[in-house]
């Protein structure tokens, strides 16, 4: 059963496990990475987790932040109901849509071996492989799974092509072959790279993981953010569509209190994290629930204000330096009610002026109409009064200050 753990559980939790040895003493740095979620029927877009693979490849692309002289690709079979094999693995530069660069195409191993047994609820990660990437270049990362998955781990909302071809495809570098498209990744929770900057993380919900983004444009907030960094740190999004701090969602992932740990705090080498989320919480408590935002739990402006000082205190324990951002405007949203509004504005009131985050970034002003401060201005707006398009996420971006980071 869904439900709010306790908040001595939850700060155990969040703190019991040390920041990865690679964090403190290497030079491994997540250079790209992503949120994985329980497999479910379609939720924003059709998909191919419920069903999972059986004889595929599934060619991924992805954006890295870092550069550096080697990489090494992460795995993710945390909601898998049995072992997941993984037949064989390859990654190159990406070309245009499937394609992958000439020159670039290189074998994964896992422990010297071709293939890999991700136990279920487990993760793996690939042996380092002798490809230098740089700041804002796409890699294909390729998958083939001979045997059937099963319901495949995945992040839904990745606002990116991911292809699909029948059999092993692992060394082709043109596109013929992967027919099919879907925009979720799969099993794909990270790619790391062996360099010298130490990481952004962005954690949070819909508009982090970048509802109302241009698809395979890269035009998140957090992509703004990392181009302004020019490569100086990676940033990696680590948020998901829908997802609440303080509750589960059988579709929408695990609260943001539970996640935080593995989504930031075991990141490679993660030193800073932007927090922006709580209008789940807010909203879907206070409308009638559905298969995927059941629990319907109504919160106030003190249960998310408890929420936010168990990430501190986690964060903090980690050496992780954490920067609050304010809940953007959603006047004129279909749910949003005056109730909502009340709590939304007094949680903004508080992250401003509490000095519990070692910074703040002001979403809200970033992105208000100042003819009406509490709506989205409307050349910021993706159409639904509550998500920003391409032009609002640059305006988040910009509004945060580097120094902070």
């Amino acid at each position: 059963m869904w439900k709010i753990a306790t908040a001595a559980a939850l700060i155990a939790a969040l703190t019991a496990l040390p920041a990865p040895a690679d964090a403190e003493t290497g030079r491994w740095t997540a250079g790209w990475a992503s949120a994985v979620q329980q497999p479910s029927a379609d939720v924003w877009y059709p998909t191919w987790a419920e069903k999972g693979f059986a004889d595929h490849s599934v060619r991924q692309v992805v954006r890295v932040t870092a550069g550096g002289s080697q990489l090494r690709i992460r795995l993710s079979n945390r909601y898998g109901g049995s072992p997941l094999r993984l037949t064989g693995a390859s990654v190159g530069k990406a070309g245009t849509g499937a394609a992958v660069q000439a020159g670039t195409l290189r074998p994964l191993t896992f422990a010297h071996s071709a293939s890999v047994n991700i136990p279920a609820g487990g993760q793996a990660a690939g042996d380092p492989v002798r490809l230098a990437v740089k700041p804002g270049e796409r890699l294909t990362v390729t998958l083939y799974f001979q045997g059937a998955t099963g319901p495949a781990t995945y992040h839904n909302l990745a606002q990116a092509t991911s292809y699909r071809a029948t059999g092993d495809h692992l060394r082709d570098l043109g596109a013929t072959a992967f027919a099919e498209t879907n925009s979720s990744w799969f099993y794909l929770s990270g790619v790391d790279v062996y360099g010298d900057a130490a990481a952004v993380a962005t954690f949070g919900d819909s508009i982090t993981d970048g509802y109302g983004a241009t698809q395979d444009a890269d035009d998140r907030y957090p992509d703004a953010l990392a181009h302004r960094l020019a490569g100086r740190r990676p940033v990696v999004n680590l948020g998901i569509a829908g997802n609440r701090l303080l509750t589960d969602s059988a579709c929408l992932g695990e609260r943001g209190l539970a996640r935080f740990r593995w989504d930031v705090l075991d990141r490679s080498r993660v030193k800073s994290v932007i927090v922006l989320e709580g209008i789940n919480d807010i909203l879907l408590g206070l409308q009638e629930p559905t298969p995927c935002t059941t629990p319907a739990v109504k919160v106030g402006a003190d249960d998310l204000i408890g929420g936010y000082w168990q990430l501190i205190r986690a964060a903090h324990a980690h050496g992780v330096r954490i920067i609050g951002g304010t809940l953007l405007p959603a006047k004129g949203y279909a749910y949003l009610t005056d109730e909502a509004e009340r709590i939304r504005d007094a949680v903004n009131t508080w992250i401003r002026t509490s000095g519990a985050f070692d910074a703040v970034v002001d979403f809200e002003r970033a992105v208000a109409d100042p003819a009406d401060p509490d709506r989205i201005r409307p050349g910021f707006d993706s159409g639904d009064h509550l998500h920003p398009n391409p032009a609002g996420y640059q305006a988040m971006a910009d509004a945060i200050d580097l120094r902070t980071l």
